[in-house]
């Protein structure tokens, strides 16, 4: 566990901008460099908010509180300032990019993280090396972003966006979301291989404990109507899954 933290949520009240209605209310969380948490909670409870708000989704309004990354405040940030210093998100249900190849879209990125231009080649050594341990074939990469892909293919393809771009932090919001139990081991390989990074943080927002069997987690959040009404270490997944979120919701 790390002494030094990459994400600093101060009192962060937020909720959809146009409707004015608040989802999260005065949410304090510490990541450390290095460190894996899990955010569980039931249905509706606000933790894909809690990711958009992070990332910087513009749907979602910060009321009050701050966002600290890397040392920074960044809660007026744009999402794609706050992508180029290192946050990362992916989402439950991967969008379809018509006009766009992964190839394209991953060599970019990498240059405007960077600020530089990245040899063609060098690219891709690391793209093919990178399909390889997710088990994706080659021709994937040079089809328009999740066109035509299954619900697994695009789960693995943000897997390659994570193992490509290496964010500093990287919030997968139920990664694990409608896949079969062979797609949830590929992906919690990946993940597994993000870590190797040990300077990598990961904010994994899931209803699924086989995604974390291969992962050590420093800490786990309850959120229950936007609020975190419990905190705990690992151990608090597996008291969750046997037992439900009821004594928590009774609580609010």
């Amino acid at each position: 566990m790390s002494a030094e933290n990459l994400l600093t949520l101060k009192n962060l009240t937020a909720g959809v901008g146009e409707a004015g209605i608040e989802i999260l209310h005065n949410i304090d969380l510490r990541i450390g460099k290095g460190e894996t948490h899990v955010i569980m909670g039931p249905n509706g409870a606000g933790k894909s908010t809690l990711g958009y708000t992070i990332m910087g989704n513009p749907l979602y309004e910060i009321s009050s509180g701050n966002i600290i990354f890397d040392g920074e405040d960044i809660t007026a940030l744009t999402a794609d300032k706050r992508a180029k210093k290192g946050i990362f998100l992916t989402f439950q249900s991967p969008v379809e990019v018509p006009g766009l190849t992964i190839r394209q879209f991953l060599r970019n990125a990498l240059q405007e993280i960077k600020g530089e231009r990245i040899k063609f080649s060098e690219f891709n050594r690391k793209l093919r090396s990178v399909m390889d341990t997710l088990s994706f074939a080659e021709e994937y990469a040079d089809r328009d972003i999740n066109v035509g892909f299954s619900g697994g293919e695009r789960k693995k393809a943000e897997i390659l966006q994570l193992l490509m771009l290496e964010p500093k932090l990287a919030i997968l919001d139920e990664t694990d979301s409608g896949l079969d139990v062979d797609a949830v081991k590929t992906v919690s390989a990946g993940i597994s291989e993000y870590k190797k990074n040990k300077d990598g943080s990961l904010l994994i927002i899931t209803h699924n404990a086989a995604i974390l069997e291969a992962l050590h987690v420093d800490k786990v959040h309850v959120v229950v109507k936007g609020k975190i009404v419990a905190e705990g270490d690992g151990s608090l997944v597996e008291e969750i899954n046997r037992n439900g979120f009821e004594r928590y919701t009774n609580e609010q």
